[in-house]
């Protein structure tokens, strides 16, 4: 094997680029192996994000990276255009010694992931790497391949051994984990079959964001809000994750996913469970997802005919965006004639347990929306007596909200009731924000950073149990089934706009969306 930078004993390398941080995490020497590294998850995230840690010196200094793709590549062609995905999409400046450091090592297989011949020169290289270290190293396997592959290269990799090892093995899972519960429960039997709970790292990289790991500290880190996190202040909470783009040129994959399964099954649910969870014991991985798994067990699954009542579903018609005309959900291309797949899915959903019993929590999402936010509104209970008169009765006086934004003015805001100055008692909504991007000089990290890094770790925190899983589906499947087996044509709504207006039939009396 060709002598290494990144290979080399740390003693040797006082100048080594990837040890060049503004911290050092202990991170066991690891080999990364990535699983369609030629697909654009890789391109645009993965390879990306491996080059940001290294600027960064979050790597350990033994670090290698294996790539595996059906496509004919040698290990210079890999490394050429795994260095081209990087200086194409990182969002660092690029350093040539530290990408030189990065990919001098890498190496690459070509074959197909249900052939054994694959896994055969796969054990060969990961061999390699071991008898160059000093001292064992950790294994992590990277999917990002199509679903289908999932089980497939599980058991490869099973058959050929390659599932334990004196360092330690990991499997990174991305995203959809099933398309229903009934999957999701094959999936997992698949698995784990082959690999122990603990090698599995079930990733959704919405957790990986800063601000969705600030939601934990903000509940967890300030006494003064605790008293009020239940039924008895707050009145609703509506979580939002709308965007202004449409589907582009992914119809293969939305047209048989839908805004349900894409965002509202994994990532809204995971923001619900963090807002409404109880304080862990300790934020290791399992006390926090057991408090996780507690939140999702606690909201009953709708029957079939409680569906319609819960729930709303919607496409986008033609309309403006950014002052631009475009088209509607059928006439996008690739979208088959006659399509009842949802870009648009609201739900209400309710919390069964002491804390959160008959607070309505609402979940929208949407392509085509007015535009691109992700948010969590917590509005409480109004005051019980209003002592300001006013001409409409209210004395001004509007519900205290709090608003959690993960993007993309990443922050929170409250807003209160102030008096306006002047002679007369008039009551106003003000906001008090806190800014990430004012609050911190410092750029926060991407998603896939944290999440690789932690997988690297062994640090399951931020990644989904079986459990949790099973649970996500179970809540959504009575959903995606029934309106599976109700016909089409489906509400539309113009591109710009707010959405349907049929998702004010699921809000109960005296709620209203807020504007997106």
């Amino acid at each position: 094997m060709p002598a290494s930078n990144v290979d080399a004993p740390p003693e040797d390398l006082p100048d080594n680029p990837l040890v060049k941080a503004l911290e050092r995490l202990p991170v066991h020497p690891t080999t990364l192996t990535i699983f369609g590294a030629g697909g654009d998850l890789a391109k645009r995230k993965l390879l990306p994000a491996l080059y940001n840690l290294a600027h960064e010196g979050a790597l350990p200094v033994r670090f290698n990276l294996v790539g595996i793709s059906r496509g004919p590549l040698s290990d210079e062609e890999f490394r050429q255009e795994s260095a081209e995905a990087i200086r194409q999409f990182s969002r660092r400046e690029i350093s040539e010694d530290v990408l030189t450091a990065l990919l001098s090592s890498a190496r690459y297989v070509t074959g197909s992931f249900d052939d054994p011949a694959t896994y055969t020169t796969l054990d060969e290289v990961l061999r390699g790497y071991d008898e160059s270290a000093p001292e064992p190293l950790s294994r992590v396997f990277y999917l990002s391949t199509a679903p289908s592959f999932f089980p497939v290269i599980i058991e490869q990799l099973g058959q050929a051994d390659l599932t334990s090892c004196a360092g330690g093995v990991r499997c990174v899972i991305e995203k959809p984990f099933g398309t229903s519960l009934a999957e999701a429960r094959q999936l997992n039997r698949d698995v784990l079959a082959v690999l122990s709970e603990d090698q599995v790292f079930r990733i959704d990289h919405y957790l990986g964001k800063e601000t969705v790991q600030n939601l934990l500290a903000f509940r967890f880190a300030n006494g003064m809000f605790e008293p009020l996190w239940n039924r008895n202040y707050i009145d609703n909470v509506q979580i939002t994750a709308s965007e202004d783009l449409g589907i582009g040129t992914r119809a293969g994959y939305y047209d048989n996913a839908g805004a349900l399964r894409d965002l509202v099954q994994n990532h809204m649910l995971q923001l619900l469970c963090l807002l409404c969870m109880e304080p862990p014991v300790s934020f290791t991985a399992d006390d926090v997802r057991d408090e996780k798994v507690k939140v999702l067990h606690a909201i009953p699954a709708p029957t079939p005919e409680e569906v319609p009542g819960m729930s709303v579903r919607a496409q986008y018609a033609a309309g403006t965006e950014a002052g631009e005309e475009v088209p509607g959900y059928h006439d996008e291309a690739n979208v088959p004639a006659g399509s009842i797949t949802e870009t648009y899915a609201a739900l209400r959903l309710e919390v069964g347990n002491w804390r959160w019993a008959g607070v309505p929590f609402y979940l929208r999402t949407g392509k085509r929306l007015a535009r691109k936010v992700t948010e969590i509104a917590i509005t409480f209970k109004p005051v019980p007596h209003l002592a300001f008169a006013h001409e409409d009765g209210s004395g001004g006086v509007r519900p205290n909200v709090l608003v959690l934004t993960m993007q993309p003015n990443e922050g929170v805001s409250i807003s209160l009731g102030a008096k306006i100055p002047g002679t007369r008692m008039r009551i106003r909504p003000v906001k008090m924000e806190f800014l990430y991007g004012t609050a911190f000089l410092s750029q926060s990290p991407e998603a896939y950073e944290r999440l690789i890094l932690d997988a690297m770790r062994g640090d399951a925190t931020l990644f989904t149990r079986n459990d949790e899983a099973e649970e996500q589906w179970r809540i959504c499947d009575p959903v995606v089934t029934t309106w599976a087996q109700t016909p089409g044509p489906l509400p539309t709504y113009p591109a710009g706009t707010q959405g349907p207006e049929a998702a004010d039939a699921i809000l109960q009396d005296g709620d209203a969306w807020r504007a997106i």
